[in-house]
Parts: C-alpha cells; structure tokens; sequence
C-alpha cells in the first residue's frame, strides 16, 4: 500500500467537507478522490495515536476510506459532521479489531463442542428398557414417597432441607426415603439402579 500524502490544497470548512460526502454518496468519484486525499492521512494518524502499528494503521485508514465510499449515503449532516462521523467509523474500525485480537481461537477438540458420542443401538434399547422400568417402579409409590424422591433427587435438596420445607422431622423423610428405596429396589434388578 501506498502511502499517504496530505495535499496542500484540502477542502477547508464543515460545509465543504459535508458536501463532498454528500456528493461521493451520488457516487461522484472526483468528491470521494478529494476526500479520501483529506481524510486518509488524518484518519491514519489518528489511528497512530491510538497505538495501532503503522501497517495496520494505513490498513484500517484503507477500509475506513472504502467505508466512506459504500455508505456515504447514510450520511447525515444534522447529526454529525463529515469529520466525526468519518472519525467514528475509523474509532469502530479500531474497535472490531481490537475485539477480533482479543478473542482466544476455538480449539476444535473441545469436548463442549464435541457432539455427544453416538449410542449403539442395543445400548439404545437397554436404556428405553431400563428407563420404562423405572418410571412404571415410580408409579407405584405412595405419593408422600414419591414426592419426597422428586425433592431430593430432582431438585436437588438435602434431607434437611427437605425436612424443613415440608415441615417434617428430619427422621419421617429419612424413613419414607429408605422405604422408598426399597419399594424400587423390588421392581428393579440391582444392576439397573
């Protein structure tokens, strides 16, 4: 890339610069060549300023100006002049790259993103079988019972703290858990729990 050369004969004035956005926005190229001789070398000291490298400053400056190209019809002179918002898009430039450098790169062997392993299918069908069984052992709890299982183990409270939520002695919920045990251990073969 080349660099860039401030001209000694710049637009002068908010109401020149203004226009000249406004007249690249028409897709006039001879407005934009005037800009981008105004503003490139601004907006790439000001990106020095903000401790960008050389190189990356003149290549920042580079998308800033193409930026100005493509969207300068989005340019609206009662909410900012041509500077500031050519300044803005320079100081967001900066931003998303900054942000891009700062995120760690995604390690593919992750096990989060990994997808789950796949099940053979007798697998499958011991675990449908297993599951059926347990919920059909599940039905035929009392519901005291039943309610006291779906505490602990569901929600995940201590004997304590099922104890005090229900308003019960710590001894009754230890008992009607155990009895519960049983009742499932009855309908289930000990390898299945």
């Amino acid at each position: 890339m080349a660099d860039f050369k401030i001209r000694t004969d710049a637009p002068q004035g908010r109401e020149t610069l203004d226009a000249l956005v406004e007249e690249t926005a028409r897709q006039n190229r001879a407005a934009f060549a005037t800009l981008f001789n105004f503003f490139a070398p601004r907006v790439k000291s000001y990106l020095l300023r903000l401790s960008a490298d050389d190189a990356l400053a003149e290549e920042i400056a580079q998308e800033v100006m193409l930026t100005v190209w493509r969207k300068a019809h989005q340019f609206d002179r009662t909410q900012a002049s041509a500077s500031t918002w050519i300044f803005r898009i320079a100081r967001n430039k900066r931003i998303d790259i900054a942000r891009r450098a700062s995120k760690p790169a995604l390690d593919p062997e992750e096990p989060s993103l990994l997808p789950p392993p796949d099940i053979a299918p007798d697998e499958a069908t011991h675990a449908s079988a297993r599951d059926l069984r347990v919920q059909a052992a599940l039905k035929e709890l009392p519901p005291e019972q039943l309610s006291l299982l779906q505490l602990a183990f569901f929600d995940g409270l201590s004997h304590r703290e099922i104890a005090d939520q229900l308003d019960m002695p710590l001894g009754t919920v230890k008992s009607r858990l155990r009895l519960a045990f049983d009742k499932l251990r009855k309908h289930l073969d000990a390898e299945d729990l």
